[in-house]
């Protein structure tokens, strides 16, 4: 098969074209064949040596596809009313620049009603995250308000989408006025454009001193002392990237006066069945929301898999607004 690798640790340009075994999959997997792939920034980090993969896992980048099941472990495939010839997308642990993938049967999801390869390939890797981390840590509920940090990422664009549809209101933070501009289109009540604004200041202003609820955060290093500030009583802060740093501080005193949660997760080592759980209660939840176009993908460049590194080259800008995916 046809695969892109990292050559080497280093810029874009270390993406290689390169021919690979096709993998076989083992009990409870599918092979699938795939049609688009989503790029993501630890498809980045990963490219510069610092997110290797988990043990076992392919060494190719790649965490999220659509395509056809080719072949697979019958009795899994049936339990999870799926079959060969089935169109689907899946979460993976690695190996998605690829024209074939495995990956765990409960990591597959139907191809929602009405959606191409390039709009399914988009939806895993964000979906996924953004329930585990908004819905399940931070307990997002209707009539809260959800702070996101990078309204215009791949991640933003789905948590705004979300919350909205499950009754939430939504301020984020974006570079650019045209990135608030279309973070407003997409639903969110308020956009702060963190460059000429101060998110803690606004926030604070946009609750009326109350602060809010949850924090989707992707910065962390100093911005974590000043989200704790901008909690409410019973306010709690999900951590899912660092990159403004590893190292945070907050006031302690000041988490404790306010029953405040700190907390973080990354989703890549997590288990199978962790993943599995997810999946159902997307299928459960979400699908029908996609089905019914009420959320959508919001896919800003499809690139043609040979041309993964103009991909990662946009991705590294910073100047795109949702996901970019590569196409078989």
């Amino acid at each position: 098969m046809q695969a892109i690798e990292i050559s080497r640790f280093g810029p874009p340009e270390v993406l290689q074209p390169c021919e690979r075994p096709t993998p076989q999959p083992q009990a409870g997997e599918v092979l699938i064949r795939v049609r688009a792939s989503g790029v993501n920034r630890p498809d980045v980090v990963q490219r510069k040596g610092a997110y290797p993969p988990p043990p076992g896992a392919s060494d190719l980048p790649g965490l999220e596809v659509a395509g056809v099941i080719e072949s697979g472990d019958a009795a899994a495939m049936a339990a999870a009313g799926l079959a060969v010839g089935d169109r689907v997308c899946a979460l993976l642990q690695g190996g998605g620049y690829a024209q074939y993938c495995t990956v765990p049967v409960g990591q597959c999801l139907p191809v929602p009603q009405g959606l191409s390869d390039e709009e399914a390939a988009a939806l895993p890797e964000t979906f996924f995250t953004v329930w585990s981390n908004v819905f399940q840590r931070g307990r997002l509920q209707a009539g809260e308000t959800l702070l996101i940090q990078g309204g215009s990422s791949g991640i933003g664009v789905t948590a705004i989408q979300l919350a909205k549809a499950f009754g939430s209101t939504v301020i984020v933070t974006a570079g650019s006025d045209e990135k608030c501009a279309e973070c407003l289109a997409l639903g969110a009540d308020h956009a702060i454009n963190y460059k000429s604004q101060d998110f803690e200041q606004e926030a604070l202003r946009l609750t009326g001193g109350k602060g809010v609820d949850v924090i989707l955060d992707m910065v962390a290093g100093s911005y974590v002392e000043r989200e704790v500030r901008c909690l409410a009583e019973d306010g709690r802060l999900v951590v899912i990237a660092v990159q403004g740093g590893l190292e945070s501080g907050f006031n302690a005193g000041l988490l404790m006066r306010r029953r405040l949660t700190v907390t973080g997760s990354t989703l890549r080592p997590r288990s199978e069945a962790f993943k599995a759980a997810i999946g159902q209660e997307l299928r459960d939840r979400v699908w029908p929301l996609l089905e019914q176009r009420r959320v959508r993908p919001i896919i800003h460049s499809r690139f043609a898999a040979q041309d993964a590194a103009q991909a990662h080259a946009l991705m590294e800008s910073g100047q795109l607004i949702g996901k970019i995916v590569l196409t078989w």
